[in-house]
This record gives structure tokens, C-alpha cells and sequence, in this order.
């Protein structure tokens, strides 16, 4: 099978992926093996590739935000069959004995692992996954639309409930790419008011289409007092700012896998009055599950835009740049089966 490879962690711009020829990966016992049809491109790839995350696997593929069906399965696995549709995600396996997994917080399992960081990914013909960590997908949304809400979707979820919005509360949201932009349909449908913070201006018109109330600059102050705020642009100056921005008692969920430095923080003007800072790491699948069930019932549909797999080091590029609002997808053009050759 044909897979992208990171050569050599460096900026995207340098091209670090290579599309390489590799054995279609045989599924261990537990797992499926994955036939690719789509998989999003999500920031975190971009930081794999560039070395913000810290290389765990030499050569690793990207990719976890995959929508593929069953091409095949270990001698342990049961409930899944061949063809059925599926998709994996960032979080690929717990140790589920932990004190954490055992607590209900199993993203923050010490051995937890990752698709596309400690485990090949997406950005492949095929890929493996533990039937356990595979999510059953719902059979009337079509693949490019699943892709993004299987990581940007999940992420954002997770990161709504750590900013503890309370109910018609105003919420604030620093970036709006793949992940903002499916949070804020959440909120929105939940009743809350949505402010928008970043950079782009297509951006900025899509979260005025999405419903939100204001969209400005991502250092503009919002128009009122925020009650929670999530911060998904990897800019640590944006912490301070978005501190400024949250009425007494309110929290900052910081979503990212990776944040650039933060500078000094001013007590008395941005932590004063019970406010609060969240870091917000990685998912359970019970995440998952919950924002899947959502996403349904609310109609939360990602705004996608299309590559194929050839052409995923440009995809990358873009996303970096900001050239697209919404989502970036890459598209299955390096084979048309569902079955390994």
C-alpha cells in the first residue's frame, strides 16, 4: 500500500512527508484493519510534522480522523464485520486498570496511545485500530462530512464541558477552525451566545453564518463579558487576552495538544475574581460517544474542503497558512478497493 511518512520533523513548508510504499499493516489480535475512504486534517498532524510534538514513532503516518470500513480483524475480535463502516480516532488504546481509566478519565491514562503519533494513521490506504477504540459511525452522513467530527468534533466537545458554560451563557471562541467551528453549533444549539475570535476573515464570515453574534479580530476585545471562553488557536498570547475578556467567575478551557509560550500573566486584571485557567487533554470515548449522539440530533455539519490524498503535504500547507475555513479532508485517490490486494 502507498502511506505518508514524516522523513524528518520540520516546517511544512519544507515538504517533511513522503509517500512511501509500505505492506498493508496485519491487524493483532484485537484490531481491525481499517480500509481508508477519508481522514481529516487536523492541526495535531500539522504539529506531528513539524516536531511541536515530540517524535514517538520514527517515520510515523499521520492521520486520525479516519473514516474507513472493515477490511479485516484479529482472531479476538467480535461485533464488527467485514465492510462495515467505522471510524478511528486521536485516542487508540488505555491500559484500563489505572487509577485514571478506572475513575472514568481515561484520557489521562500515563500509557495512553495515539493514531497518527505512537501508531500509524490516516494518510494511508490502510490503517489498524482496537476494535475497542473504533467508533460505529451512522450510516445517513457521508464520509467527508464524518471525518472532521471525529478529533476536531470530539476535541471540541471536551472542551465546552471544561468551560463549564452555564446554560444561555455567552461564550467566546479564540480560533475557528475545524474544532471552533463544530463547538460553536453545539453551543449555539444549546442556547448559548457566541463570540468569535481570529484571525481570518473567511473565518469570521463563517461563524456569522454559523449563527454566532459577533465575529472580530483574535486579540478584539468581544462586545460583553464572556462566561467562558475556549482558546483553540495554539497561541499563547491569546491566554492573557482572553483572560481580560471573562466576566468575574468565569474559565478558560485552553484546547490545544500544543501551545506556543504564554507571557507573564497580570494577577489583579486576569486572574482576580475567581476566574480560571483549564488545559484540556485529549478524550475519553465516552467523549466520543456523547458528541457523536449530538452531532446527530443537533444536525451539527462540518464545513469541509477536499484534497485528495496525493495531495495531503499541500493540505497541510494550507491549513498553516489559513486558507480554508472549516476543514481540511483528504479524499482516498491511491486505491478504489475495500480489500487488501
Amino acid at each position: 500500500m502507498r502511506a505518508w511518512a514524516v522523513t524528518g520533523p520540520r516546517p511544512v513548508e519544507e515538504d517533511p512527508l513522503r509517500l512511501v510504499e509500505r505492506p498493508v499493516p496485519v491487524p493483532a489480535d484485537d484490531e481491525l484493519l481499517v480500509h481508508v475512504r477519508a481522514c481529516g486534517v487536523c492541526r495535531t498532524d500539522l504539529h506531528v510534522a513539524e516536531g511541536d510534538l515530540q517524535v514517538r514513532r520514527p517515520g510515523v503516518t499521520p492521520g486520525h480522523e479516519v473514516v474507513g470500513v472493515v477490511a479485516g480483524r484479529g482472531g479476538a475480535v467480535r461485533g464488527f464485520e467485514l465492510g462495515d463502516r467505522v471510524g478511528v480516532a486521536w485516542l487508540r488504546r488505555t491500559d484500563g486498570t489505572c487509577a485514571y481509566c478506572v475513575r472514568g478519565t481515561e484520557n489521562l491514562c500515563p500509557a495512553s496511545r495515539y493514531t497518527g503519533w505512537d501508531a500509524d494513521g490516516g494518510y494511508a490506504e490502510y490503517t489498524t485500530v482496537p476494535a475497542a477504540f473504533a467508533h460505529r459511525l451512522p450510516g445517513e452522513v457521508d464520509d467527508v462530512a464524518l471525518a472532521p467530527l471525529l478529533c476536531a468534533g470530539i476535541i471540541g466537545h471536551r472542551a465546552l464541558r471544561r468551560a463549564s458554560l452555564p446554560p444561555g451563557g455567552r461564550l467566546g471562541l479564540y480560533g475557528f477552525g475545524g474544532s471552533a467551528h463544530l463547538c460553536a453549533q453545539v453551543a449555539l444549539a444549546e442556547g448559548a451566545t457566541v463570540h468569535v475570535m481570529t484571525r481570518g476573515a473567511a473565518a469570521r464570515r463563517l461563524a456569522l453564518e454559523l449563527g454566532a453574534a459577533s465575529a472580530q479580530d483574535a486579540y478584539d476585545a468581544p462586545p460583553e463579558p464572556l462566561d467562558s471562553a475556549i482558546l483553540f488557536a495554539p497561541v499563547g498570547d491569546l491566554v492573557p487576552v482572553a483572560l481580560r475578556a471573562l466576566d468575574r467567575g468565569g474559565v478558560l478551557a485552553v484546547a490545544g495538544i500544543h501551545l506556543s509560550d504564554t507571557p507573564p500573566l497580570h494577577y489583579e486584571s486576569e486572574l482576580f475574581y475567581e476566574k480560571e485557567l483549564r488545559s484540556v487533554t485529549s478524550n475519553t470515548r465516552k467523549d466520543a460517544r456523547e458528541f457523536l449522539a449530538l452531532a446527530a440530533r443537533h444536525g451539527v455539519r462540518a464545513t469541509t474542503h477536499t484534497y485528495p490524498f496525493s495531495r495531503a503535504q499541500q493540505a497541510l500547507k494550507d491549513l498553516k497558512a489559513g486558507r480554508f475555513d472549516g476543514a481540511a479532508v483528504l479524499v482516498n485517490d491511491l486505491s478504489p478497493g475495500g480489500a487488501p490486494a
